[in-house]
């Protein structure tokens, strides 16, 4: 069964953390953009997470349904029923849930997976985040206590976010300054809440100048060493030995980033990395080439009917379906996961 088993999901985690990758996460917002993660992942033999955002459940649910707990069940459903094709292992995450969408989108979904798992079957999900960047960090872990309980019932792992992520993110946006870092002290506050797996496996989001989108070199100064800290801290607070690496940490905001600094963060437990803006990119671009090399064929000129078989939408989404496939090639080479599957 290829849409990963909590079981299953967790020996991902476990084996990307030992072997130093990570899984690209990648944002899906129609069934060609499912495909084409699913067929990027299954080129590069990796396994990955396939994740739906608030504004992406929302559009998955019909422009004018607007309703996203509808489209992240038709995403996970569709998933379930097609991933079978495709010889690797994916886990379904649902991205970034602000405060204010809590009870219209995460509580439902974990309720839902919850009743699944009550009557004897898999969770829907195999992971939700709370982000609760834009609270105070009591707040924030407040929340995250409450979440990480509901969805260890559920056998479902939480993700976390501390710190706060900037650019902008389907309407969310935070300015690029050193909230962007997260400190020793949120790491120590958040291990001494919510503990190192021992009353629910949780992933962090923690922060160390990533942004949302692509930014020039120079706008955004990562700090892959603030990862690297966090983990000596948790090692401290938990009394583990030196080198030990017991938080499970997700890269934000990874598009347009230097290999030379995901390798780093790969290094000091990453292993969950968001590929958004490069995909978006890659889906598009293709679609941009098909219609501006096929202009008089696409559109009806001077009286012309066209080229049916130019404007058919299959024939641009199957480009689009393709260069966004190598993108998740590429993005899995990046992240070291490819020729990673547990299938």
């Amino acid at each position: 069964m290829p849409i990963a088993t909590p079981e299953k999901y967790n020996e991902m985690l476990d084996s990307a953390k030992a072997g130093e990758y990570a899984y690209p996460a990648i944002n899906i917002t129609s069934s060609v953009s499912l495909h084409a993660a699913l067929r990027g992942l299954a080129e590069a033999e990796s396994d990955g997470i396939l994740q739906v955002s608030t504004g992406g459940a929302e559009f998955l649910s019909g422009s004018t349904v607007k309703d996203m707990v509808t489209g992240s069940i038709a995403f996970a459903e569709f998933a379930h029923a097609v991933a079978d094709k495709y010889p690797v292992n994916v886990a379904l995450h649902t991205d970034h849930c602000q405060k204010e969408k809590l009870g219209s989108f995460v509580r439902p979904l974990i309720a839902l997976s919850q009743e699944r798992v009550d009557r004897g079957e898999q969770p829907l999900f195999q992971s939700h985040m709370w982000d609760g960047s834009a609270v105070p960090l009591e707040e924030n872990l407040a929340i995250a206590e409450e979440l990480l309980e509901q969805c260890a019932k559920a056998r479902i792992v939480l993700e976390i976010e501390i710190g706060v992520v900037g650019g902008e993110e389907d309407g969310v946006a935070h300015e690029i300054n050193e909230k962007l870092y997260t400190t020793p002290e949120d790491f120590e506050r958040t291990v001494e809440v919510l503990g190192a797996g021992n009353r629910g496996r949780y992933l962090l989001a923690a922060t160390f100048g990533n942004v949302h989108g692509v930014y020039k070199p120079g706008n955004v100064q990562l700090r892959p060493s603030v990862l690297k800290t966090g983990q000596e801290v948790a090692s401290r607070v938990l009394g583990q030995p030196e080198g030990s690496k017991p938080l499970d940490l997700v890269f934000h905001g990874g598009s347009g980033s230097a290999l030379e600094e995901i390798r780093e963060a790969l290094s000091y437990g990453v292993i969950k990395m968001n590929v958004d803006t490069d995909m978006q990119y890659a889906f598009t671009r293709a679609i941009a080439d098909h219609m501006f090399h096929r202009y008089d064929s696409v559109l009806k000129i001077d009286g012309e009917v066209g080229d049916k078989k130019a404007y058919d939408p299959r024939t641009y989404l199957k480009s689009a379906e393709q260069s966004m496939a190598a993108r998740v090639s590429t993005a899995c080479e990046d992240l070291r996961s490819s020729g990673h599957t547990l299938r």
